[in-house]
């Protein structure tokens, strides 16, 4: 029964966390003068950049990591990911929608305390990392949901069904804690920060969405190299 309660309420907490920081920055941002928040999105853009640098360097395998951003960016790209999340911003005039859906479900998903922290929870019932997390979570929604709105907000579904999925079935994921899947699958995903942060840079406009598949990819390329 408690085991119960923490698969239902760490993901769930995590997700409320994003929700609630969402609604204060979307609040907030109708209040923001055209100055603070181009400055606002030089800081975004600067630090996510910075923070992707750090997650590339966490990389075990170049070679699975190009493997994977070019297997999952075909797939995104026949799919059209990122036309699908535009259609969405579209239908609710919500320009950056793609951007702020992107983004914050790649920072609040992709890295150890989302992996190790979900597994932790559902093994052991501990569920101190995530709530940890989701604290941090929060405060980054603010900023992100005054510059990105809804698309950031909606991200706490994202929140919900994947670390939901890890926490339920931590026993058979469990392998993603090993370094060769972990720090590949963070590389991967620190690729696709960069992108996102030359974006909002205006630096170059990448289809970051469409390679939301090499995040499934990476894992499946470790153990097939695995096997040889």
């Amino acid at each position: 029964m408690i085991k119960m309660v923490i698969f239902i309420l760490t993901p769930l907490v995590n997700a409320v966390a994003v929700l609630f920081g969402s609604l204060v920055g979307i609040f907030l941002r109708k209040g923001l003068p055209e100055n603070i928040r181009k400055i606002l999105f030089n800081a975004v853009g600067l630090s996510t950049i910075g923070l992707s640098l750090t997650m590339v360097l966490k990389v075990d395998s170049f070679l699975i990591v190009l493997g994977s951003m070019a297997i999952g960016g075909v797939i995104g790209e026949l799919l059209n990911i990122e036309g699908a999340l535009k259609k969405i911003g579209d239908s609710i005039k919500e320009g950056d929608f793609s951007t702020g859906f992107v983004v914050s479900s790649l920072l609040f998903l992709i890295g150890p305390m989302t992996i190790v922290g979900s597994i932790t929870a559902g093994l052991t019932g501990d569920g101190s990392i995530i709530y940890m997390k989701s604290l941090l979570d929060g405060i980054s929604s603010i900023v992100l949901a005054s510059l990105y709105g809804f698309g950031v907000m909606l991200s706490s579904i994202s929140v919900l069904v994947v670390q939901g999925a890890i926490v339920i079935l931590s026993s058979k994921l469990s392998f993603l804690t090993q370094g060769s899947y972990l720090n590949n699958l963070i590389a991967v995903g620190g690729l696709m920060v960069l992108g996102i942060g030359l974006k909002i840079l205006e630096i170059k406009d990448t289809k970051v969405g469409n390679f939301l598949p090499a995040l499934f990819i990476s894992p499946l390329l470790v153990y097939v190299v695995s096997l040889f």
